[in-house]
C-alpha cells in the first residue's frame, strides 16, 4: 500500500474516531458529518487494498459505521421535524391514559438519562406511581443509565423516614437493572416536569399523580392504568430542539 493510501487510511481512522467521540457526546449533527467524511475516505482505502483479510475487516467496519450514521440521520431529522408543542388535556374521570400511552414514544434507543422534578413523590401511592414509571423505563428499549429525581419532603419526621426508605428500596431495585436512581430533596420545588435527554420535555399539571383511587383493590383499573379513572390535568410536550431555538432567538 502506497504512502498516499496510507495517508488516506490515517485520515479515515482519525475522522471516524472523532465521529464516535461526537456520537458519545450526543453531538449527533456533527457526528453524522464526520461519519460520512470518514466513510468516504475509508471506501477509497478499500478500493486500493490488496490484502483480502484487511479489506474484509474494513468492509465490516464500513457497514457498522454506515448503519450508525443512518440511524443518527433519522433521529436528527425526526427531532428537527418534531412538533414544537403538543398539548393533551385529560378530562376528569377519563380513562386510557396509562404511562405506556403517555411516555412510551420518548423511550427510544437514544435515551440514557431522565430527570424528574415533582414535589409530591411522598406518599405510598405517589411512590407506586414512580415505581410504575420506572418499570416502563426498564422494560423499554431505552438504554437508560440514570434517573434523577428531585422531590419534596413531608413535614412529619416519621413520614420523611418512610419516604426515604421506600425511595431507597426503589433505588436498590433499579440498580439490579443497571439504572442508578439519584434522589435530591428540595423545599422550594413547585413545578412538575420530566426531561428526557433525547430532547423531550413533558410537563404535567399533576406530575405522575394523575390517577384517582379505585373503590377497592379488587376493582377494575387497580392494576391496569389504562382502565383507571384520571384527575383532570394538562400534559404539555415540548421538543428541546425548538426550546433551544426560542431561547437563543
Amino acid at each position: 500500500m502506497g504512502d498516499k493510501v496510507s495517508g488516506v487510511e490515517a485520515s479515515a481512522i482519525s475522522v471516524l474516531k472523532r465521529a464516535v467521540e461526537l456520537d458519545q457526546a450526543r453531538r449527533f449533527d456533527e457526528s453524522v458529518v464526520c461519519y460520512q467524511e470518514g466513510l468516504q475516505l475509508l471506501l477509497e482505502v478499500v478500493k486500493a487494498l490488496t490484502d483480502d483479510g484487511k479489506k474484509k475487516r474494513y468492509r465490516e467496519k464500513i457497514s457498522e459505521y454506515m448503519d450508525r450514521a443512518e440511524e443518527l440521520k433519522k433521529f436528527v431529522s425526526q427531532q428537527k421535524s418534531a412538533k414544537q408543542h403538543e398539548q393533551i388535556h385529560i378530562e376528569a374521570d377519563a380513562t386510557g391514559f396509562s404511562f405506556q400511552r403517555l411516555f412510551s414514544k420518548f423511550l427510544d434507543k437514544f435515551l440514557t438519562e431522565i430527570e424528574i422534578e415533582d414535589p409530591y413523590i411522598r406518599s405510598t401511592h405517589q411512590i407506586y406511581n414512580l415505581l410504575r414509571f420506572c418499570e416502563l423505563v426498564v422494560k423499554s428499549q431505552a438504554p437508560v443509565k440514570v434517573i434523577r429525581l428531585t422531590t419534596g419532603r413531608d413535614e412529619d419526621p416519621g413520614a420523611q423516614a418512610s419516604q426515604h426508605n421506600r425511595l431507597s428500596q426503589l433505588g436498590k431495585s433499579l440498580g439490579k437493572h443497571g439504572v442508578e436512581l439519584v434522589i435530591n430533596y428540595s423545599s422550594t420545588l413547585h413545578d412538575r416536569e420530566i426531561r428526557f435527554n433525547n430532547g423531550w420535555i413533558v410537563k404535567i399539571g399533576r406530575g405522575l399523580d394523575i390517577y384517582k383511587a379505585t373503590d377497592n383493590k379488587f376493582s377494575i383499573g387497580f392494576c391496569d392504568f389504562d382502565l383507571r379513572h384520571c384527575h383532570e390535568t394538562t400534559v404539555d410536550i415540548f421538543n428541546k430542539t425548538h426550546v433551544n431555538k426560542q431561547n437563543t432567538s
